[in-house]
């Protein structure tokens, strides 16, 4: 309710603004139009920031009425239990585990993972011979993807278990992966380099290599329909209702504490925006008092 008041009461501010600017003279008037801008700024972001707290707790209400579940035994009681053997929307909390072979890191030793992305970019410079400068692009950008088959299973438990497949993880929504590697190469200088210097205009400069993984034993959150398929297998996959699939590195409870907090970061500024402008608004007022009463006296 204040933000609304905060809010409507900046749209005024910036109306009676626009009346200041088609003043035919400007030393006429008692505020500076700088402050002006200022105070409806901040009642504008005040009632920005309170839209975007209210989201954020349209969000975490939604969250908290998620039925959460581990990969385990009374996951599949109820599912066999459900019509059609399908929980539409739930969350499911588990380990990640390779259902085979899992992926090696290409740079760090003992490093095994279930999706892998590697990306390796040049970064070349150019002459610019109009300005007499060498300028920088970037080059060549190779990006490769590889995944294998993974589940979700409970801490301490094995693939042979009560575990969850992950169905297109890579279609799922969410940073799940971790940066394992980086590295900005310099680019040697040799023969081959002064040749493009000196003939093509361009040389190499560096290149940057980075690997992201998500690791075996990584905590996973997801979120999505699960399903019990023939041979008493359960799966995670994307709702069929058009809500979002989503895979998050972390814990049920941390992702919602996550949620929590920054809905207490937009309340804090619009709190913080909307007290400001109100100071700043009493302060002019008070001058403009002040002002009216020496002119009086």
């Amino acid at each position: 309710m204040t933000a609304f008041v905060f809010c409507s009461f900046g749209r005024q501010v910036w109306l009676f603004y626009l009346v200041v600017l088609t003043a035919t003279d400007m030393s006429d008037l008692p505020v500076n139009p700088l402050v002006l801008i200022g105070i409806g700024s901040t009642f504008g972001f005040s009632g920005l920031f309170y839209h975007l707290y209210k989201e954020k707790k349209k969000e975490l209400k939604a969250l908290k009425e998620i039925p959460v579940f581990r990969p385990d035994e009374d996951l599949f009681r109820v599912l066999n239990a459900s019509p059609h053997r399908r929980l539409q929307y739930v969350a499911v909390e588990g380990q990640v585990q390779a259902d085979g072979e899992p992926l090696t890191s290409q740079f760090i030793p003992r490093c095994y993972g279930v999706i892998q992305k590697l990306v390796a970019v040049e970064h070349w410079q150019y002459w610019d011979s109009s300005a007499a400068k060498w300028n920088s692009r970037t080059g060549y950008k190779k990006e490769s993807n590889n995944s294998v088959p993974f589940s979700l299973i409970s801490p301490g438990a094995y693939i042979s278990d009560a575990s969850v497949r992950v169905h297109n993880p890579l279609e799922a929504s969410g940073c799940f992966l971790e940066r394992v590697y980086y590295k900005m190469r310099n680019a040697e200088e040799d023969l081959v380099n002064s040749l493009l210097q000196t003939v093509g205009g361009e040389k190499p400069v560096s290149k940057e290599e980075t690997e992201e993984m998500l690791r075996v034993g990584t905590t996973m959150t997801g979120f999505g329909e699960v399903v019990l398929e023939r041979g008493q297998v359960m799966r995670l996959q994307a709702p069929r209702d058009g809500r979002k699939y989503i895979l998050v590195p972390t814990d049920y409870n941390s992702y919602l504490n996550s949620h929590r907090s920054s809905a207490t970061m937009w309340k804090t500024l619009s709190a913080f925006t909307g007290i400001t402008g109100t100071a700043v608004l009493a302060c002019v007022i008070h001058s403009m008092m002040d002002k009216r009463d020496k002119r009086s006296n």
